[in-house]
Parts: structure tokens; sequence; C-alpha cells
């Protein structure tokens, strides 16, 4: 089986949307991953609240450091920000591909509830594009 991790700062947005967006496309034929560089202390309400508009559950997630990963090995790497990518560590289990495909930060969003969560739907759906692409690459 196929391993993914998917790679972002706080492991509490784009990497947790992606996650779940990859784990409903792969109907599980992959195995995925995600954690964070820097993890946070959980996943960003707004990020569980605009997954489940697309009828997926992240609700359970909960951000990993990617230290617990760095002996694994997976046959893909995916950055989801620019941040991670460039501090992206040395998995010393073999990496076969890293990809980068930056999202903006939807928790770095400012402005009323309905400006944030719009900026939340964005980035999902940019996310859900490119995983899109990318298992239709597989």
């Amino acid at each position: 089986m196929k391993r993914i991790l998917i790679l972002c700062t706080g492991n509490s947005a784009r990497s947790q949307m992606a996650e779940g967006i990859m784990r409903s496309l792969s109907d599980g034929k992959l195995e995925i991953f995600s954690a964070g560089t820097k993890p946070g202390v959980r996943v960003h309400p707004t990020a569980i609240k605009v997954m489940k508009e697309i009828g997926i559950d992240i609700s359970t997630h909960y951000p990993k450091s990617v230290d617990q990963f760095l002996e694994e090995s997976f046959d893909w790497v995916i950055t989801v920000c620019d941040s991670a990518n460039e501090s992206c560590p040395f998995f010393s289990g073999e990496v076969k591909q890293r990809i980068h495909m930056g999202f903006e930060d939807p928790a770095a969003a400012t402005g009323n509830e309905e400006a944030v969560l719009e900026k939340f739907r964005t980035v999902r759906d940019q996310i859900n594009e490119s995983m899109k692409s990318f298992i239709a690459e597989l």
C-alpha cells in the first residue's frame, strides 16, 4: 500500500483538511497521515466545520509532530505550506518523492465569522482540487 505524509506547520488546518480529503478520495487504497513541524494543540474548529459541509468528518483528528514519522518510509511527503516546505526535516526512512503544494493559511484570515468561513472554504476547495489531481495521476 502506498504511504503519504502531508505536512504543514501547525497540523491544525491545511494538512488536516488535505488528510481528510485524500482519505475520502482514496477509498482505503492509500495509507495517509498528516503532521506539523510545530504542531498546534487542536484541529482548528473552522476546518472541522467546513469539512463537514462536504461530508468529511475530521473532528476526531488531532495535531501530530513530524518527529514521530522521521524514521518511517513514505512514497510521498507533500508539504502544503511554504514554511513546512522550507523547514521540511530529514527523514531517515525512505521518501520516494517530495512534493510541494502551497496553500494560504486560512487560520490567518481576519474579519467577521463569514469572511473567515469563506477563506476556509476557498482553501478547502483548492486543496480538494489539488488532491483530486494528485490521485488521478497515481
